[in-house]
């Protein structure tokens, strides 16, 4: 897959309060640094009620497309989330 990064890779916020936009990206690369699956959570803003779930297993990659204003989180930090433009 072609994409243009569009921000720096972070470690998924845990907890709904501290739900980042990741750089307010509408693409975002998600990228399980574990071999455990674990939840990861797209809300409306911080502490925003839920807009859905994905479980990401041992070593996956995955893109997801979001609102600019959604948030993520995951149920742990092995979650790497960089923002990305595919429309390149």
């Amino acid at each position: 897959m072609r994409f243009k990064l569009e921000g720096a890779q972070i470690a998924a916020p845990t907890t709904t309060g501290t739900a980042s936009t990741v750089e307010n990206g509408i693409e975002v690369s998600m990228y399980n640094n574990s071999t455990t699956a674990y939840l990861v959570t797209v809300v409306t803003a911080a502490s925003g009620s839920v807009v859905g779930t994905i479980t990401l297993g041992g070593g996956e990659r995955e893109v997801i497309v979001k609102d600019r204003a959604h948030a993520i989180f995951a149920a742990n930090a092995a979650i790497l989330l960089t923002s990305i433009n595919t429309r390149v």
